[in-house]
């Protein structure tokens, strides 16, 4: 848990330094109850914000939430768990180091955007539901809209440098596809 109001820096500071070398979850605790402060926290990394005064249920139910995402995003079940290594065609996405690479090329990501994809490629071919989403990958009780998801899903799409990546649904949600790249004229 991180309070936004330190008396040497700000908890924003102290928050984007954690996100430089861990994936540690982090939960903004603030009596700062504007959009926009929530917005920057948990678009500079954290997983989830708190506002004072808070009941202590509702604290107990989030940090167990963000700790179901972490368990999920950290590959701690599944087949692929051990190796923490997924490769989906040229992309390849290290949960461990949390790094994706194509064709060799590292692509670098925000926290958010990785985890979302790491969600999105866990099974290939399946629509996943704009909610459904936001639920998993934010937060049970997201308060936004779904263009944060919308900006996020355009980012990854832009640094991957194929829009194919990621297949929008029409009135559903998205859905990981590994592009077919036709073969070279011999």
């Amino acid at each position: 848990m991180l309070d936004l109001g330190l008396p040497d820096m700000d908890g924003t500071d102290v928050c984007r330094a954690i996100r430089l070398t861990s994936q540690t979850p982090i939960i903004v605790v603030s009596a700062r109850d504007d959009e926009i402060d929530r917005v920057i926290s948990l678009e500079i990394g954290a997983d989830d914000y708190v506002i004072k005064p808070f009941g202590m249920r509702e604290l107990v139910a989030r940090i167990r939430a963000v700790s179901r995402r972490f368990a999920h995003a950290g590959g701690d079940s599944g087949p692929e768990a051990d190796g923490a290594e997924r490769t989906r065609g040229a992309l390849v996405i290290d949960t461990r180091a949390q790094r994706v690479t194509l064709s060799g090329t590292v692509v670098y990501l925000t926290p958010k955007e990785f985890d979302l994809l790491v969600y999105l490629s866990d099974d290939p071919g399946a629509v996943f539901r704009r909610g459904d989403i936001l639920h998993d990958v934010w937060d049970t009780n997201w308060y936004g809209t779904t263009k944060t998801l919308d900006a996020h899903i355009a980012a990854i799409r832009k640094k991957l440098g194929n829009p194919a990546w990621i297949e929008s649904v029409r009135g559903v949600g998205f859905r990981f596809e590994v592009p077919i790249v036709p073969a070279a004229p011999a």
